[in-house]
């Protein structure tokens, strides 16, 4: 079977803003409440989740940051087309 991702994430316009945010987490501030506050995703709503996907259905940026992370971790700024993305990988499969 393929390996497949479960990731949330942030959607900010600005490097800045994504490593403000960053900087909020490290802190001990909560992923999903900053991704409610801050992504301009829809997935904000849900706090930042994206589900599962495979190889090929991201951005590569994107698909790159988030198969090379593993469990828990949060990585980022990500910069795609989008934006600059805050990426919590939750699974791995």
């Amino acid at each position: 079977m393929a390996k497949k991702v479960r990731a949330s994430h942030i959607l900010v316009n600005s490097e800045k803003e994504a490593k403000d945010i960053l900087a909020k987490l490290n802190s001990g501030e909560n992923f999903e409440e900053l991704a409610k506050k801050y992504s301009t995703c829809p997935s904000g709503r849900k706090g930042g989740d994206l589900g599962w996907f495979g190889k090929g259905m991201m951005v590569k940026e994107f698909e790159d940051a988030s198969f090379s992370a593993k469990d828990g971790d949060v990585t980022g700024p990500v910069k795609t087309q989008f934006g600059y993305h805050i990426i919590k990988i939750t699974g791995n499969k």
